[in-house]
């Protein structure tokens, strides 16, 4: 057995997994953010009580995989900078003895979602596949040979900093025409608003007004769908940015899966479709197959399932 741990600035999220990444069982608790020795304190109550429920003695659990955001050293399990955690240089390696004498594996939590889609998701009975997820920003996971490829300072993945238009809008990493400044939800909160400021009719500006005067990526889809022109517009755009990059990273890597998390990615096929259009058109010819782009299915679980299987 196999404990799997998503820990995020909200919840403290831990999952029993079997050896293959089916998941028994699941809790949760409110995190404590920057008060690491009650939050290891709360991870290993959490474990202990999965344990307890499917009746698994501890020394049966072969492994405790932890996803975290941010940066991390894998070889002694330790959090270096814990975006949104409010704390720094926490060690997880000894937090879950004496009861669980198991290693404790650390990644970050977007690799840890693609890793539990290949197993147990979308992307099962791939070897070779690719995560994007379409959310506040835009994250990404690598697994190569069915295994996490992360780089020598295990940080690759970061997808959303492809460029995607040199002397674009402005990232938050510090560059300019990220796909992250494009292709996320806010990204496409971002194009529709400036369209709106050209001036138009669009339903984009009803549905702000009865949402307090914010527009949301839904609200986009929602108006497309309904025959706005504007929003129709914008959502072409988006999937150009978008449909650019993941051709970019299939050009690269060759995956057989390009799996496609987030928010965004619940808009299903009228998303797909056209992305899968683009990529055709602007990958490398000559390829004998063709890289399929899917749909995330494990939500929420897949970085927890991940984490249990690292």
């Amino acid at each position: 057995m196999r404990i799997g741990i998503d820990l995020g600035g909200t919840n403290t999220v831990v999952c029993l997994c079997d050896e293959t990444g089916g998941l028994l069982g699941k809790d949760s608790l409110p995190t404590r953010t920057g008060d690491p020795v009650q939050m290891k304190a709360d991870m290993k109550q959490l474990a202990l009580g999965l344990c307890r429920v499917h009746d698994i003695p501890p020394d049966q659990v072969t492994q405790i995989g932890i996803g975290v955001p941010g940066s991390f050293e894998k070889e002694t399990a330790t959090l270096l900078f814990g975006t949104n955690l409010g704390m720094d240089h926490v060690c997880f390696a000894q937090a879950f003895q004496p009861e669980f004498s198991c290693p404790v594996k650390m990644d970050n939590d977007a690799n840890c979602a693609a890793l539990g889609e290949v197993i147990a998701g979308a992307g099962q009975g791939s070897t070779h596949a690719v995560m994007v997820t379409l959310g506040t920003g835009v994250g990404g996971g690598i697994v190569v040979g069915g295994k996490l490829y992360s780089g020598f300072n295990d940080i690759a993945g970061e997808i959303g900093h492809i460029v995607v238009q040199v002397g674009g809008l402005p990232c938050n990493c510090g560059r300019k025409g990220c796909l992250e400044a494009y292709a996320s939800a806010t990204g496409m909160i971002r194009l529709a608003t400036m369209a709106l400021e050209q001036g138009g009719e669009s339903l984009m500006r009803d549905k702000m007004a009865a949402n307090g005067g914010k527009l949301t990526a839904k609200m986009v889809c929602d108006a497309r769908d309904a025959g706005d022109k504007i929003a129709s517009q914008v959502f072409d755009d988006y999937c150009m940015y978008l449909g650019s990059g993941l051709a970019s990273i299939v050009n690269i890597l060759q995956p057989e899966k390009m799996i496609i998390g987030g928010g965004v990615a619940g808009y299903g096929e009228k998303l797909l479709q056209p992305l899968r259009e683009i990529v055709a058109k602007e990958s490398f010819k000559g390829a004998r197959k063709s890289t399929e782009i899917v749909q995330a299915m494990l939500g929420n679980d897949a970085g927890l399932v991940g984490a249990a299987m690292l």
